[in-house]
């Protein structure tokens, strides 16, 4: 099957979202972030779930989500019950999934959707309309298509050609919602195929849950498609997409607080950062911002005393340098 582009352009401002969300990744990077503590994974993995499946109705909230991975007996509809845990297995499993493979892709689809409808990771084999209110605002291309469609998307995504994972991630997000394969459960795998392209690009985004910020402008996020399936152009969608990802990059960075415990972490660290630039003490302090001045001083003497570090000038004007 040949690859075919799907219908975009790669505008000013995709260009330097894609530029800022490439920056922020380096800082991660070279922080040492890329993987966060148990506790933060595990939150993050919670949000995902319950954003993903709040966006479509679900009504378990995220203590109730917390306490079914603890295997803590939970009262609430049955069926958002088994939502989540079958989200639980599919987001638990990730690791194990190849966003390159249609196959991998509808086994994703039957766990997701196992005993909540019939033939779970099947294509559709019947035409499907997406309604707002009784006004149908999508209708999607014909079953017999389907499986053309979905190989051409994936011959896409596998192409080894000049636009990143990064945009390749939001054009398969938005391309899924057009096609709409399944008969139910095309919301839900869309961010989670889109997740696993971003993990592709970029191993660090397992631990970010870019479907909370998809749940709080949820109502952009549908406008904003409705709109480019009228256009027949996905170019909007990729531009809103790709904000929230840089949000979301943004928010767990910030949040994210490297600590390293020892002076050669430390040192090992601010290497990273200022490599072969001479920095005050304040400018080490910059970057360790857990650090007070006196342990700050402390590693710079042992540094300069075991060679690690050169020194010109004196008291507060003096300067480093990493040798």
């Amino acid at each position: 099957m040949t690859s075919k582009k799907p219908p975009f352009s790669i505008t000013e401002k995709i260009l330097n979202l894609s530029l800022d969300i490439a920056g922020k990744l380096g800082s991660i990077s070279t922080l040492g972030l890329e993987r966060p503590k148990v506790d933060l994974r595990k939150s993050n993995q919670i949000k995902t779930i319950q954003s993903s499946l709040a966006i479509e109705g679900n009504t378990l909230s995220i203590e109730q989500i917390t306490d079914l991975i603890d295997n803590v007996p939970v009262v609430g509809p049955q069926r958002d019950i088994k939502e989540v845990r079958n989200a639980i297995n599919v987001y638990e499993s990730l690791k194990d999934l190849n966003c390159f493979s249609i196959s991998s892709f509808k086994k994703s689809h039957k766990l997701l959707m196992t005993d909540l409808i019939d033939n779970p990771g099947a294509f559709r084999q019947s035409n499907v309309g997406i309604f707002t209110g009784s006004q149908v605002s999508h209708m999607a291309p014909p079953s017999k298509q389907v499986p053309r469609l979905m190989s051409e998307l994936f011959s896409y995504l596998k192409a080894k050609d000049a636009t990143a994972l990064l945009i390749k991630a939001c054009v398969f997000h938005y391309e899924l919602e057009f096609i709409h394969p399944f008969l139910d459960g095309n919301g839900r795998m869309g961010r989670l195929w889109q997740q696993l392209i971003l993990m592709t690009y970029n191993p660090v985004f397992e631990y970010i849950p870019i479907e909370s910020l998809i749940k709080n402008h949820q109502e952009k996020y549908y406008e904003v498609l409705a709109i480019c399936d009228k256009k027949g152009d996905s170019t909007l969608f990729l531009e809103f997409m790709l904000q929230l990802i840089k949000e979301a990059v943004t928010e767990f960075y910030d949040n994210t607080i490297y600590t390293p415990q020892t002076k050669q972490e430390r040192l090992e660290h601010v290497l990273k950062e200022l490599e072969d630039r001479w920095f005050s003490r304040q400018d080490y302090m910059k970057l360790l911002k857990t650090v007070s001045s006196a342990t700050a001083s402390r590693d710079i003497a042992f540094a300069v005393e075991t060679n690690i570090l050169i020194k010109k000038g004196d008291k507060r004007t003096a300067l480093y340098q990493f040798k």
